[in-house]
């Protein structure tokens, strides 16, 4: 995977939004309720700095947010169609090396429960399982990674 992995700038919004969309939007009959990210307000995110993207046209990106001891990853979207191309792993190895020159030691994120595939998916990256908690009409399962 070559694509170079930038941050978001407000021409971006429009895409942003179409592949979170993309992204989530299989899980609404899963898990019965609009995934997080779906509902989140891109246009914010975009001009705070939290959104970092790949591809052209956009085919995926995360949304990340610095805290005082980690970094965030408030959620990882890949377009359906680029789902396979080591896209995902490009995305994930970017928000570690991020945090890394953050001088954050870990990365902590959250995924719903029944998103089995996400969290197989961190398992493999070397995520591990913090706490199953519900929030709301969410029941979600934290992860963190501490990185060396």
């Amino acid at each position: 995977m070559t694509d170079a992995v930038r941050p978001a700038d407000p021409t971006d919004v429009p895409a942003v939004r179409d592949v979170t969309d993309a992204a989530y939007r299989h899980y609404i009959a899963r898990i019965g309720v609009v995934p997080a990210p779906m509902e989140a307000d891109h246009a914010a995110d975009v001009a705070a700095g939290r959104v970092f993207v790949t591809g052209a046209p956009v085919r995926g990106l995360v949304v990340v947010r610095t805290e005082p001891d980690h970094l965030y990853l408030d959620s990882v979207a890949v377009h359906p169609d680029a789902r396979g191309t080591g896209l995902g792993r490009l995305l994930l190895a970017f928000v570690e090396d991020r945090a890394r020159a953050l001088g954050r030691p870990e990365v902590r994120l959250l995924t719903n429960a029944m998103m089995w595939e996400n969290q197989a998916m961190y398992e493999r990256y070397g995520y591990e399982v913090v706490e199953r908690r519900a929030d709301g009409p969410y029941d979600r399962v934290h992860y963190r990674k501490a990185l060396p």
